[in-house]
């Protein structure tokens, strides 16, 4: 049996070129997030919800999402928020894997 010897730490991710998102001067991260599919769709026309959600992210979260450019490891942004909340960040990697995993499945990042 082969074994798979990827480390997700080593992976390089993009934010989706179809998202906007935008950062406020406090540093702060809104995604625009497009509420598609019929059971969002038929919500929109019965209760008069939105097209667009918008997604505010919170600290660390934004921090992370404003690193995300295709260049940077999920090493080196751990590096990066270790150097901005230092000791607040842990346990970093586990947090920040479950993160980006969380951004991937989500739809706002892609692979590189």
């Amino acid at each position: 049996m082969k074994r798979n010897s990827d480390n997700y730490l080593d992976y390089i991710f993009k934010i989706k070129e179809s998202l906007t998102w935008s950062v406020d001067d406090a540093g702060r991260v809104t995604v625009n997030m497009e509420n598609k599919g019929i059971t969002n769709r038929l919500a929109q026309l019965l209760f008069k919800k939105p097209k667009v959600s918008q997604i505010e992210l919170q600290g660390m979260g934004s921090f992370i999402f404003t690193k995300i450019d295709g260049k940077l490891s999920v090493y080196e942004i751990g590096k990066l928020l270790h150097e901005e909340y230092k000791e607040d960040a842990e346990p970093l990697y586990e947090r920040l894997s479950v993160y980006m995993k969380k951004l991937e499945e989500i739809g706002f990042i892609e692979r590189v």
